[in-house]
């Protein structure tokens, strides 16, 4: 049974634009319950985890075969793809002292073997991955070297890191108290998304300057470097009481509603003209689209 529709999605005629829903399967072989799904850059492949971020898997959606890259707990939260065929991730472990112990993590497709690129350390560990390599960037102590990954961004607090040329910047655009979240460079890399906790997704470029404020959604994630799709949520304090998918054009002129509220779906994840979501029961949904003026 497919994923419930908003009526008329499949061909919504806005502003000139025209999207049209031309494919949908729910991903069910070598899948249970999945979440924060993560697509390779040409979405061929995706990773994913369970309700807790225990442990970490990738499925081939050429020959929907799965594969089990880490058993570990939180190595499926963070997930990223690196531009070499290696996935970097960070596992977490409770210690006796009862404090949490971060492992930044590679898994290489090649060799399909894992391996701990620093010992645990208490403390925020995130993995950095730009056009040219992928570091981590550790509380305590970080892996690589950030000036090395090509152009790439990350978060700290309120502040977007952006590295460009062998160089970080820190920029602060939007005023937020609570930080900033889910920070991600467009396909071309001349722009960047981000969520400001308070006020929503924002779009800016390479010098933290604002282009465009894209509403109060969440997990935004980049179809090609002209539209985003987000979530939009909302919950009464203790649970999600509706959760949809939209599509966003990057420039804040055009938005399109892919799944109904009603739906719960959430957390989407796209690449290369492909989306992939999942619901509030961890039911992964592939979405391939066609936009036109």
């Amino acid at each position: 049974m497919l994923l419930p529709l908003l009526g008329g999605c499949c061909a919504v005629a806005a502003m000139a634009q025209q999207v049209t829903v031309v494919e949908q399967t729910r991903l069910t072989k070598g899948v249970g319950e999945a979440y924060y799904p993560k697509l390779s850059p040409d979405a061929t492949k995706l990773l994913f985890t369970d309700a807790d971020a225990h442990g970490l898997q990738m499925l081939d959606l050429t020959t929907s075969e799965a594969t089990t890259l880490s058993d570990e707990s939180g190595a499926g939260f963070d997930a990223r793809w690196a531009d070499d065929g290696q996935v970097c991730f960070v596992t977490a472990k409770r210690a006796d002292d009862r404090l949490i112990y971060r492992t930044p993590m590679r898994y290489d497709l090649a060799s399909h073997r894992a391996e701990a690129l620093l010992e645990p350390q208490h403390g925020t560990v995130q993995p950095v991955v730009g056009d040219k390599g992928a570091a981590f960037v550790g509380a305590r102590k970080s892996q690589g070297r950030v000036r090395d990954t090509g152009t790439s961004v990350y978060t700290q607090g309120s502040q977007l890191m952006i590295t460009r040329n062998g160089v970080t910047t820190a920029y602060s655009p939007v005023e937020s108290y609570a930080g900033y979240l889910w920070a991600c460079l467009s396909p071309s890399g001349d722009k960047v998304a981000f969520v400001a906790a308070e006020s929503g997704v924002f779009v800016t470029d390479l010098e933290g300057r604002v282009l465009a404020s894209l509403g109060h959604y969440e997990m935004p994630s980049w179809l090609d470097n002209d539209y985003l799709v987000v979530q939009n949520a909302t919950d009464d304090g203790h649970q999600f009481t509706s959760s949809q998918i939209l599509l966003l054009k990057a420039d804040g002129t055009f938005s399109h509603a892919l799944t109904a509220p009603t739906s719960m779906t959430m957390q989407p994840t796209a690449a290369a003209g492909t989306i992939v979501y999942t619901t509030i029961d961890g039911h992964l949904t592939m979405m391939k689209i066609q936009i036109t003026q």
